[in-house]
C-alpha cells in the first residue's frame, strides 16, 4: 500500500500530529500522553522562544488516507554555532511497526537537511533540552517521568536499519528514599555549610523563588554547557521556563544553596511525579486534568528529580550532602518513597555517584541516534 508524506502547514494538520501518538499508544498502559495545549505552546512561533534561532518542519505520513507516523525536523542555529558544524535534528517522530513508514519520515527530514547543507542528522532531539529526547532502547515496563517521551521495543531496530548509529545513551535511576536522611549527610552537610560558609535559602513563598530564579539559570547555562546538544538558554527562554514550572514548583522540594553574600553556588530542584495524573488526563488539561495534576502535586509517594547543579569551584566539596539534606527532611516529612531520576548521560559520573550512597537501580536506557549526511 503507497505510503505518502505531507509536510503540515495549517493548525489543524498541527493537531492531528500532536494527537497522532495517544491512538498509536491507546492500549499501552506505560505511555504518558503530552499535555495537548502544551505540545500546541511548543509548536508554534508566538508562544515558544526558541522560534528565534531555530528553523522547524514537521510531516505526516499517511496510508490510505490514515496518519501512520509523524516526525519533526529541527535546526537548531544556536547549537551548531556553538559546535561550530552543521547538525539537523529530528524529533517527535512515532510510527507504526513498519519500516517503510519510518524510511519514508526519515527521508523527509534528510532531504531538508541536505538543503540546508547539513553534515549530520541526530535525535529524536527537540528545541532544546527541555523538550523530551532519546528512544527508549531500555525499560518498556516502566512508567515514564512527567516530561519523557515512551515508545515501543520496535524504534530502535526499525531506525538501525536504516544506517543510524548510536551516538550517546541516556540512563535514568530509581531510588529508594532511606526511612532516615542518614547521619553522615546531616553531620557532612553542617560541616561544609561552616567550612565554606554557606546556607540554605529560606523559600518562603513563590516570589523567594525569583529572587534567584535569574541566577539559577546562569549557573545551570553554565554547568550545562558541555552537556550533549546543550544549547544556552536565551533570556526570554528563561521568561518563559519561568512561568511553566514555578507555579507548579513545591518549594519544599528546592534546594539553593547560598555563599556569604547570599549569591546561588548550587540547586536541586524536585517535582512530585506528574505521570499517572498526566495518563489520566490523556492530554488534555480541562476540564479534570487540572485538577488531577494539583492533587499529585499534593498528594504523592514518588518525585522526578528535574535539576541539580552546583558551581564549579564547590564541586567534589559535599554542597550535594547539603542539597539532599534539605531535600531528605521535605521527603520524609511528606511520605515520599521513591525518587526517579530524569535522563542523565551515561558518561556523567559526577551526576550518577550522587546516588552510591543510597538504594537504587538503572532501570531505563534512551538513545541518541546520528547519520552523516
Amino acid at each position: 500500500m503507497k505510503i505518502t508524506i505531507k509536510e503540515i502547514s495549517t493548525k489543524n494538520e498541527l493537531k492531528k500530529f500532536i494527537k497522532f501518538p495517544n491512538k498509536l499508544y491507546s492500549h499501552n498502559k506505560f505511555y504518558i500522553p503530552a499535555l495537548h495545549s502544551k505540545e500546541m505552546q511548543t509548536f508554534t512561533q508566538e508562544n515558544n522562544p526558541a522560534f528565534e534561532f531555530c528553523e522547524v518542519k514537521f510531516w505526516l505520513a499517511y496510508r490510505n488516507n490514515e496518519i501512520v507516523g509523524r516526525v519533526a525536523g529541527i535546526i537548531n542555529h544556536n547549537y551548531n554555532k556553538k559546535i561550530n558544524k552543521k547538525y539537523v535534528r529530528f524529533g517527535w517522530i512515532d510510527f507504526i511497526e513498519n519500516v517503510n513508514v519510518l524510511q519514508h519520515l526519515c527521508n523527509a527530514v534528510e532531504t531538508w537537511a541536505k538543503q540546508n547543507n547539513a553534515e549530520y542528522i541526530h535525535g529524536p532531539l527537540g528545541f532544546s533540552s527541555f523538550d523530551s529526547s532519546g528512544i527508549l532502547i531500555e525499560g518498556f515496563n516502566e512508567l515514564p517521568t512527567s516530561f519523557a517521551h515512551y515508545n515501543y521495543p520496535y524504534y530502535s531496530k526499525l531506525i538501525e536499519k536504516l544506517g543510524y548509529k548510536k551516538d550517546i545513551d541516556w540512563v535514568e535511576y530509581n531510588v529508594k528514599v532511606p526511612k532516615s536522611v542518614p547521619e553522615n549527610y546531616i553531620k557532612i552537610a553542617g560541616l561544609i555549610k561552616k567550612k565554606h560558609t554557606l546556607h540554605s535559602a529560606e523559600l518562603k513563598n513563590k516570589k523567594n523563588i525569583l529572587k534567584y530564579s535569574d541566577e539559577i539559570f546562569q549557573l545551570l547555562n553554565v554547568e550545562y554547557k558541555q552537556l550533549y546538544a546543550f544549547s544556552e538558554l536565551t533570556k526570554k527562554q528563561i521568561e518563559e521556563l519561568k512561568k511553566q514550572f514555578i507555579p507548579i514548583l513545591r518549594l519544599e522540594y528546592l534546594s539553593i544553596i547560598l555563599d556569604s553574600e547570599d549569591k546561588v553556588v548550587g540547586f536541586g530542584i524536585c517535582m512530585p511525579s506528574l505521570s499517572k495524573a498526566l495518563q489520566k488526563s490523556n492530554g488534555r488539561l480541562f476540564p479534570f486534568g487540572f485538577l488531577r495534576i494539583m492533587y499529585a502535586l499534593r498528594k504523592n509517594h514518588t518525585v522526578d528529580s528535574l535539576l541539580i547543579a552546583i558551581q564549579k569551584k564547590y564541586r567534589g566539596k559535599g554542597v550535594n550532602a547539603i542539597i539532599f539534606n534539605d531535600l531528605g527532611r521535605a521527603f520524609l516529612k511528606n511520605g515520599i518513597t521513591n525518587i526517579e531520576s530524569t535522563r542523565e548521560l551515561e558518561s556523567n559520573f559526577n551526576i550518577s555517584n550522587l546516588w552510591n550512597k543510597f538504594e537504587y537501580r538503572q532501570h531505563k536506557r534512551t538513545r541518541c541516534y546520528i547519520k552523516k549526511l
